[in-house]
């Protein structure tokens, strides 16, 4: 009975000691390779995150139509490196907390180079901003995708990892955006010059060699149409380029300034009606006045609303009949100004857009070069009406025809 035991005892020792053991290989084999802490994945693993960034960017057209896959790729690279680097990087919570918001340090090299270059080849390769963050979703999810499929569980550190590597990804976005939008920002100031400068100063020479032809007087009726043309001419030209600069202003955000006084808007629209009615004999323009149409505004920026209403009337208005102009200031607190015409009336999925830049009224087959404007009158009357705290408003149709109605508070 005690060999029995003495036996049965050894056997359980060896049988606990081939436990311990195959516990313990089970243990090594499972072990996780030293480079799937994130960084050490990023730095080995680079060939295949980047095909898949390089197939995602290929997708992004019509900018990627024609781009080389080294284009593609260009400092994808640079970027990983930098993640990497960041996440073996000691970081203070107020650090992490800053990056978390895609703030990260001022004096960072990556702020230099990769997030930076990134976004003016993109911008140069016709990549729309979308278009380039999308691509940073893109290397997050590939990332993150490729390196959770070699684990089967997510330890602690593993958590920071991924932690540490959103907020490098937010870092490089914020990064890439400034850069894309500074020089965004640049090349508008640049446009702005231009315009400003270089194109007001030879059609200034061209309308006033015209009025001061006009003035000479002319030896024929002929002449006389011909300088008659380039005055005309250039005065289209100057309100374009007006148009173009306030619509360039409002696209970055910088309203369009106004400085208001009193005045009369009533006299002011009759002024107006004089001007359309002296160039357009053809036309018949009412101007009536109910109440006191007293309000304070920028005079000369509610004329420019004015003429492109009233110019938008005789161009489209049906010539037999009246465009009448109403101001009526019978509310204490605001004045409304209604331009009505007959005619062709606007479809209403385009009255939904219309005040909307680049969008052009409805053709009735006159010659482009007869336009006066390129689709931005509209849309700068509405921010010059709103830039008085005011409203802007179209109704039309087959019965009634067009009527734009202008709401201005007194004060």
């Amino acid at each position: 009975m005690a060999r029995h035991f003495a036996s049965s005892g050894r056997e359980l020792h060896r049988s606990r000691n081939r436990v311990i053991y195959l516990g313990a290989a089970l243990s090594k084999s499972t072990e996780r390779p030293q480079y799937e802490r994130l960084a050490d994945f990023i730095r080995q693993n680079q060939a295949p995150i980047v095909k898949e960034w390089t197939e995602f960017a290929r997708t992004l057209s019509p900018a990627s139509d024609r781009m080389t896959k080294l284009a593609l790729e260009d400092h994808i690279f640079d970027l990983l490196r930098f993640v990497a680097d960041d996440l073996e990087t000691a970081q203070t919570p107020r650090e992490r907390f800053d990056k978390s918001r895609g703030d990260g340090p001022k004096d960072s090299p990556f702020s230099q180079s990769a997030a930076e270059l990134h976004a003016a080849l993109r911008l140069a390769d016709g990549f729309n901003i979308d278009q380039m963050i999308s691509e940073y979703r893109a290397l997050r999810a590939s990332v993150v995708k490729q390196w959770v499929a070699h684990h089967r569980s997510l330890a602690d550190t593993d958590i920071e990892d991924l932690t540490r590597f959103n907020e490098a990804i937010d870092q490089a976005v914020t990064e890439s955006v400034a850069h894309y939008t500074k020089t965004i920002n640049d090349s508008r100031n640049l446009f702005l010059g231009v315009l400003g400068h270089d194109l007001r100063n030879p059609l200034g020479a061209v309308s006033m060699g015209a009025q001061w032809m006009e003035r000479s007087g002319t030896t024929d009726a002929k002449q006389a149409k011909v300088v008659s043309e380039i005055k005309l001419a250039a005065g289209r030209a100057t309100r374009i380029l007006n148009d173009l600069l306030d619509l360039t202003r409002s696209s970055f955000g910088t309203q369009i300034p106004v400085t208001k006084t009193e005045n009369d808007v009533a006299a002011l629209c009759q002024e107006i009606a004089d001007e359309f009615r002296a160039v357009n004999a053809d036309r018949k323009l009412q101007v009536a006045t109910k109440g006191d149409p007293l309000v304070s505004c920028d005079r000369a920026r509610l004329g420019q609303v004015l003429s492109n209403l009233m110019g938008n009337a005789v161009h489209y208005g049906d010539v037999a009949t009246p465009i009448t102009v109403t101001v009526a200031g019978n509310d204490p607190d605001a004045v409304t100004i209604n331009v009505h015409n007959l005619g062709s009336s606007i479809p209403l999925e385009a009255q939904k857009s219309i005040f909307q830049s680049w969008t052009r009224g409805h053709d009735d087959g006159s010659p482009p070069e007869h336009s006066t404007h390129l689709g931005l009158g509209l849309y700068i009357a509405k921010l010059i009406v709103e830039a008085h705290g005011g409203e802007i408003s179209v109704a039309s149709n087959e019965e009634t025809g067009t009527c734009f109605s202008i709401r201005l508070p007194r004060r």
